[in-house]
């Protein structure tokens, strides 16, 4: 890359503008480099720090943990001379109370399937890692290594597709406002609250990993992963006096020749017209060894129905609010969350091209999770939730009635045998996560546990699924 061979003279020399020189080193690097974001040792190797201090289990944060996310990934001990690479594997194997006829997916039967979730690698921390000022000399360094890189590139084991996943940029400093210590940062990414140091909104939200080999429910808001990786979005967040969180940002449909070249299919996905605005206030408050967070978030959108524009657009709002409580009492870790989105749709387009039956729909979507953690390496988690809005047949045309309605709980049990160690000398900070995942639907597309005569039963679509979680 053209960026990463200027050397320090040829730097000095062309007495580029920092911002415009650091604006263009990002979008070389989105553009040749497909990658999600998940827990990386990699932040543990160029801190120095155990993965128990940013992390209760992974990808759980803990106030460090926050604030090491506000402030652009860019903390470091100052020794590690590792680049900022990591690997993640995630074994599964998948059951349901019933197969699935003709299989689960492509190169699937039709139930009990083993697979490899995800093979990925993370290039994440430091934007140049350790070698900044080897590159660039300590002047430029003092102010590149304000800038943080978030990436992931992954091979999707049951798709069969290396894909790239979540991305995120960020520059972050320190300064005051009103004589109040004020934390600000920007950042560029391709997820709409992928950005949030929280884990009670949907990006970063339990369950934090499932099967793609089981059925899911079809209704769910657009900001509750409907743009992922098919946008792309900048914005600016500040936290100030450590209790208050302003956040800012927009976001546009990425063009549909370079989706297809990272490995994301655009056919049928909504195209955000014009910029799609994303919002999010939290106050939050820590005394002693507890944290306490409440706060809104929304995102509006107009969109291209399957991306065809010739009929105009339709309008999406989504508005949520979400809390969270977190506390730590020796060998005891407990996270408790809760979230509620309501989002009003209307199909100005979508109707005429025969989409909706409706000219305007309502979802809601609510979510609560607790999660326990002792010693750092047994836990277990409990997750609720519940989706119903509008009847439309053609919109939920796989469901009973065109019904919305599904909700049920999520069981789970983890096994962290490395999370308060490390892994070998020569690699160290890895870990690894195991977990038993079961997931009860009381109704599923509309249709309840008890068979209705109308299809499936919802307690068909219960699902165990058993993962290893690999970071190294």
């Amino acid at each position: 890359m053209v960026i990463l061979a200027l050397t320090r003279k040829a730097f000095l020399e062309r007495r580029v503008n920092r911002l415009s020189v650091v604006a263009l080193i990002c979008f070389a690097s989105v553009s040749f480099v497909p990658q999600t974001v998940r827990a990386t040792p990699s932040f543990a190797r160029q801190t120095n720090l155990a993965c128990i201090v940013c992390h209760t289990e992974f990808p759980i944060l803990t106030p460090f943990g926050r604030n090491f996310k506000l402030t652009g990934y860019t903390m470091s001990a100052g020794d590690f001379n590792l680049p900022p690479l990591a690997v993640m594997l995630q074994p599964s194997f998948t059951f349901t109370n019933k197969g699935q006829p003709g299989g689960a997916a492509p190169h699937f039967g039709e139930n009990s399937n083993f697979a490899v979730s995800q093979t990925s690698l993370f290039y994440a921390g430091r934007l140049f890692g350790p070698y900044t000022e080897k590159l660039f000399g300590s002047s430029a360094a003092e102010f590149l290594n304000k800038f943080g890189v978030f990436s992931q590139l992954t091979f999707d084991g049951v798709a069969r597709q290396l894909v790239w996943d979540n991305v995120e940029f960020r520059y972050a400093d320190t300064g005051t406002i009103a004589g109040q210590p004020l934390l600000y940062g920007f950042y560029l990414n391709n997820n709409p609250g992928l950005q949030d140091p929280w884990n009670s909104t949907p990006v970063w939200g339990f369950p934090f990993s499932g099967s793609g080999l089981a059925p899911t429910p079809g209704a769910a808001t657009l900001i509750d992963g409907g743009l992922a990786q098919e946008v792309f979005g900048v914005g600016g967040y500040m936290m100030i006096s450590n209790a208050v969180y302003l956040e800012l940002g927009g976001y546009h449909t990425l063009s549909a020749p370079f989706q297809r070249a990272v490995g994301v299919d655009p056919i049928g996905e909504p195209e955000v017209y014009g910029l799609a605005p994303y919002w999010r206030l939290a106050y939050t408050k820590s005394v002693g060894s507890q944290s306490f967070e409440a706060g809104v978030f929304g995102l509006a959108a107009n969109t291209y129905p399957g991306r065809i524009s010739n009929t105009g657009h339709d309008f999406t709002f989504d508005w949520g609010t979400d809390v969270q409580y977190q506390a730590s009492f020796g060998r005891h870790d407990l996270l408790g969350t809760a979230s509620a989105i309501y989002e009003s749709d209307s199909w100005d387009a979508s109707q005429p091209l025969g989409n909706t039956s409706n000219n305007s729909d309502h979802l809601w979507s609510l979510k609560a999770t607790v999660d326990y953690l002792y010693d750092k390496t047994y836990g277990g988690a409990v997750g609720w939730f519940f989706a119903d809005g509008s009847r439309d047949a053609l919109l939920y045309s796989g469901s009973a009635n065109g019904s919305a309605l599904s909700d049920g709980v999520v069981l789970q049990v983890n096994y962290l045998p490395f999370n308060k160690g490390g892994g070998p000398s020569f690699w160290p900070k890895s870990n690894v996560k195991f977990s038993a995942q079961y997931i009860i639907y009381n109704r599923f597309n509309g249709r309840r546990s008890n068979f209705d005569g109308t299809g499936r039963n919802a307690s068909d679509n219960n699902t165990l699924y058993l993962e290893a979680w690999i970071a190294f």
